[in-house]
């Protein structure tokens, strides 16, 4: 019986490994090259890299499966986070600023009579398909129906727990905000019918504000300005498939 177990182990042993060294080479074969443009310091023609970090494979993914097989002791998640959403003001005029919370990344920012939304997602799920992948369990703090008209919408990256187009698309049809994204970002967007102004690092954009003089002191404009970030970004060939998932309410 004992060799027969270890005969099992060693058996497991190497697709376990295969299955944590996978997504670190596969990635290269997989990963959907989607987006033609200019070389840079951090752009190969091919690939966006970190400019200042060393070149190499890297894999947030093999990283988790070895933290598995190790046997790293995480934080049970729970099933369902009661939330009691609010409901925020239509406009918020002049130097005064209100920013609320919704989830993950999700922020709306009221200030100079305009309405400003970060990586929106009320997706049920973070994922390329609606039936699988991570589920939320806390319900967004601002419900759809109840966010005010949005004027911009500032997109990360392209992880699908911060550019989620179920939710950008049912914005963009709502409100037609202008959407700031990284360059390669808008191609994805132009597929499923939404425009958007790829902006590359360091660069600049305003926006004029929209609120009522009569009533609170105007700003002349919002500054956008994008600044690198350390993290790895990726969307396979899912991309040329637009997900209908269901946004929560």
């Amino acid at each position: 019986m004992i060799r027969i177990l270890k005969g099992l182990g060693t058996a497991l042993l190497f697709p376990i490994i295969a299955l944590c060294w996978a997504p670190t080479l596969l990635m290269p074969f997989l990963d959907f090259r989607y987006y033609r443009g200019p070389i840079s310091d951090h752009f190969d023609g091919e690939r966006f890299f970190n400019a200042y970090t060393p070149r190499g494979p890297q894999s947030p993914s093999a990283g988790f499966f070895l933290g598995r097989v190790g046997g790293e002791v995480r934080a049970a998640w729970p099933e369902q986070v009661q939330v009691t959403p609010t409901i925020p003001p239509a406009r918020v005029q002049g130097d005064a600023m209100k920013v609320t919370w919704i989830g993950h990344a999700t922020v709306l920012i009221q200030t100079g009579g305009l309405n400003i939304l970060t990586d929106p997602i009320w997706s049920e799920r973070a994922s390329p398909v609606s039936f699988l992948g991570p589920k939320r369990v806390r319900a967004p703090g601002v419900r759809f129906d109840d966010l005010p008209k949005i004027d911009l919408v500032l997109i990360s990256h392209n992880h699908y727990d911060h550019m989620d187009l179920p939710t950008l698309r049912r914005l963009w049809e709502r409100d037609k905000p202008q959407i700031v994204v990284s360059p390669g970002n808008d191609t994805i967007l132009k597929r499923v019918g939404i425009p958007s102004l790829p902006m590359d690092w360091r660069g600049g954009y305003w926006i004029n504000d929209a609120c009522d003089p009569s009533i609170a002191p105007c700003r002349a404009a919002i500054d956008v300005t994008v600044q690198p970030n350390h993290h790895w970004s990726s969307r396979w060939a899912w991309i040329a498939i637009a997900r209908s998932g269901r946004p929560s309410p």
